[in-house]
């Protein structure tokens, strides 16, 4: 699956976006965002307050509990706001 990170997430993981292949046991965002925070320091930085973080699963916006079973790309991004 394809990640790709936008603001200050990218800037703390240091990467716009990367492939991986997470183990069997990841089924949810929730899971996926729990993985991450364990594979190095800017994950960690990063992912410390899962919940900020907002996701979209192929194009749609999704919440931490839909499943990442299927899905070819994954974006994570901070809240936006706007006026």
């Amino acid at each position: 699956m394809k990640l790709l990170y936008f603001a200050w997430v990218r800037e703390r993981i240091g990467l716009t976006d990367e492939t991986v292949e997470p183990p069997a046991h990841i089924g949810t965002v929730g899971d996926l965002l729990g993985w991450l925070r364990t594979r190095g320091e800017g994950y960690e930085a990063a992912l410390v307050e899962p919940e900020a973080i907002r996701v979209a699963l192929d194009h749609d916006h999704a919440e931490h509990d839909a499943s990442i079973v299927g899905i070819r790309e994954v974006a994570l991004f901070p809240p936006m706001t706007g006026g």
